[in-house]
Formats: C-alpha cells, sequence, structure tokens
C-alpha cells in the first residue's frame, strides 16, 4: 500500500508526480531560464545526435568531405613538390601544412554553420521544439544541449580531417605543439561558428535566414575584418617630416658610380597600421596562425608563420627611420625590427577571447528565445 502524506488540515500533500526530474524539485513555475545540469544538456544533445545519426545524408556529407579533403592534400603536396625543387623536404613540409590547416579551416566554417542554423527554427517548424519546452527541461539546457550536438557534429569533420594534417605533420619541418595548438584552435573555432548559426536560428522564423545570415557573419569574421582593415588605409595614413637614408652619388670614374649614404629630412606619407591592427586579430586565420608556434627548422615561408609577421609588422607601425640604403646600417635596423616584432606579445589571445565572446552572446540570445511562454513569434511560426 502506498503512503499517503498529509497536510497541516488533515488533507493530502502536494507530493511531486512520478518520473520529475531528479536533480530539480518541480514547481508551478518550471524550471529557471539559466537553470543548468548536465542530466538536461546530455539529453538534449543525444536526442539532436541520434537525428544526425540515422541521417543518410549525414553520412553522405562525411565520406564526400573526407573525399575532398584527401583529394585537395594530394594536389597540394603535389604542388609543393614541384613548384620549388631547391627546397628541403622540413620547408615543404611546413608549407603543407599551414595550407593544409587553413584549407580545412575554410572548409570546416563552410560546413559548420549548417550543423546548427536550422536547429531551433527547424525544431520549431516541424512541432518539436514545443513538445521539448513543455517539459522539465531549461532554455538553458536546450540551448547548450543543441550546441554541443552541433559542436560533436563539427568535431566529427575534423576528426575525418585528421589523417591528412597528420600527413602534412609526418612531411617534417613541424613540432607536435605546433600540431595540438592549432587542431586546438581549430576546434574553439567551429564551437564558434556553431553557437553563431544557434542565435540565429532562435532568431529567424525560416531556415534559410538564419543560414545565410550565419555565413554573412562566418564570412565577414573571416575575410570581413582583414578587408575592413585595407579600407581603413585612408583613414591611417598622414603626412609626416621624417629623417630617411638614401644613397646619393658623389661622383664618378669611368664606368663606376660611387655613392654613400646620407640622412636627410622629407616629408612623405605614413601609414600607421599600430592603429587600426585590432580589426584583424578576430579572424581566425589570423587567430590559428598567431598561436601556432613557430616551425621546427626555423623555416619563415610558410603560410602560418606568414600572417603571424604580417600581423606583428602591421602592430609596430613605421619604422622612425626611413632606410633605402642596404648598407650594414640598413641590416642592423632590420634585425633591430625583427628582434621588437618578436618582443611584442601575442595577439591570438585578444583574437579568441573577441570571438568567444561573440559566440557566448549567440548563446545568450538562443536562451532568451527559447524562454516560455513566448511573448512573440513571427507570422506563419508553427506552435506544435
Amino acid at each position: 500500500m502506498s503512503e499517503v502524506m498529509t497536510g497541516p488540515a488533515g488533507g493530502a500533500a502536494d507530493v511531486p508526480p512520478a518520473g520529475a526530474h531528479p536533480f530539480r524539485p518541480d514547481s508551478p513555475s518550471g524550471p529557471g531560464t539559466w537553470s543548468l545540469t548536465w542530466h538536461g544538456v546530455r539529453t538534449v544533445a543525444v536526442l539532436e545526435l541520434r537525428q544526425r545519426v540515422r541521417s543518410t545524408r549525414w553520412i553522405v556529407s562525411l565520406v564526400a568531405w573526407m573525399v575532398v579533403i584527401g583529394a585537395l592534400t594530394a594536389l597540394i603536396r603535389s604542388a609543393l613538390h614541384g613548384f620549388d625543387i631547391s627546397a628541403s623536404d622540413a620547408d615543404v613540409g611546413a608549407t603543407m601544412f599551414g595550407v593544409i590547416v587553413f584549407l580545412v579551416l575554410s572548409l570546416g566554417m563552410l560546413v559548420s554553420p549548417a550543423l546548427s542554423a536550422t536547429s531551433v527554427n527547424g525544431d520549431r517548424a516541424a512541432g518539436i521544439l514545443a513538445t521539448m519546452q513543455s517539459t522539465l527541461l531549461s532554455p538553458a539546457e536546450l540551448a547548450v544541449g543543441k550546441l554541443l550536438a552541433a559542436w560533436v557534429s563539427a568535431l566529427a569533420l575534423l576528426v575525418t580531417a585528421l589523417p591528412f594534417v597528420l600527413w602534412a605533420y609526418l612531411e617534417g619541418g613541424t613540432q607536435i605543439t605546433r600540431l595540438i595548438v592549432t587542431l586546438g584552435l581549430l576546434a574553439l573555432t567551429l564551437l564558434v561558428v556553431c553557437a553563431i548559426g544557434l542565435g540565429y536560428s532562435s532568431l529567424t522564423a525560416r531556415t534559410p535566414s538564419s543560414a545565410v545570415l550565419t555565413y554573412v557573419t562566418v564570412a565577414f569574421m573571416a575575410l570581413g575584418l582583414p578587408l575592413l582593415f585595407a579600407l581603413t588605409v585612408p583613414l591611417i595614413t598622414s603626412t609626416e617630416t621624417v629623417p630617411r637614408r638614401e644613397s646619393v652619388e658623389v661622383g664618378q670614374s669611368g664606368d663606376v658610380t660611387s655613392s654613400r649614404c646620407e640622412t636627410r629630412t622629407v616629408t612623405t606619407e605614413r601609414l600607421h597600421t599600430e592603429r587600426s591592427w585590432w580589426l584583424l586579430a578576430p579572424s581566425p586565420y589570423v587567430v590559428v596562425a598567431d598561436a601556432a608556434p613557430k616551425p621546427s627548422n626555423g623555416f619563415l615561408g610558410d603560410p602560418l608563420t606568414g600572417i603571424r609577421r604580417g600581423v606583428r609588422e602591421a602592430r609596430l607601425g613605421p619604422d622612425p627611420v626611413e632606410d633605402w640604403c642596404g648598407d650594414d646600417v640598413s641590416e642592423q635596423s632590420y634585425s633591430e625590427r625583427q628582434r621588437q616584432s618578436a618582443d611584442l606579445p601575442a595577439a591570438w589571445p585578444y583574437g579568441l577571447g573577441a570571438d568567444l565572446l561573440i559566440g557566448a552572446g549567440f548563446l545568450v540570445l538562443t536562451v532568451r528565445r527559447l524562454r516560455t511562454p513566448t511573448a512573440r513569434l513571427p507570422r506563419g511560426t508553427r506552435i506544435a
């Protein structure tokens, strides 16, 4: 016989219904917006992943992704080995590693939005979202669970591309720390992309709209910010009077012209990139390139090192003295500038922090849009 609980007046007390959430007491108002448990997040993530695994399109996408990455890797390796026969295997390996990393990053940012940009509005259109919102799952658990499922799916793409990244690593010129740091940042970048897609999915009623907005935002972060940096050149260019070392002819003996370096004061236009370099920092390409350690053989011609050096040069701004001589003094000035560039603090923490902040903002937006009851829905939105 079941035990009956009585209240102060002798009546039956409120008894939690069977099957109530084990970690959250049932209440008339339901779970709080920001209530978060691993049980709830895992439940949502597992449901999302099961839907993806049962879809044949997901398997076809993985196979197609692997074939494309493999074919491009083979073509890149063949091109690099045939381009400069004088380059060492380590130099070619370092270059190949940088190119493959950027290839995986580019294709990952192209495919990942499709994994989350239809997550919320797609379920709402199918009448699934309202059912999940009527359970004890909180809006935060729904949002984080969907984000986790999309990220795991994106990591599956990274795992299928891993053999080709390791192929480039085994070509030489890349130390293990460079491989680990690069893979970690690739994973975090995919997380940010998935968060952006999830936010737009909760904001718009139509799945094509959320997908397009996600692609536009990701493209702006990756390529639009460097383009914006280039467009600011007129704003950071000023006319200044600076010293300049240049070669001056002092005489001619037969066919031989003698010259010497002199320092003159000239008025010229100066490009102060130190004022706008921060526009480059949030770009995923800059984050990955700046964080990756240098090649093990000290090679400076690979894409990762080239972008890192370019960003650091932009942070330094113009030289105090323009040097056009090319003599020993010029070499010393160049060495000093390289030392100053190497001593600059890394730029990637600023960029990565900005990217993670953007992803967190879209996640917060998703949680707020999943709150119930909903005060306002777009016209034509299906409730259940």
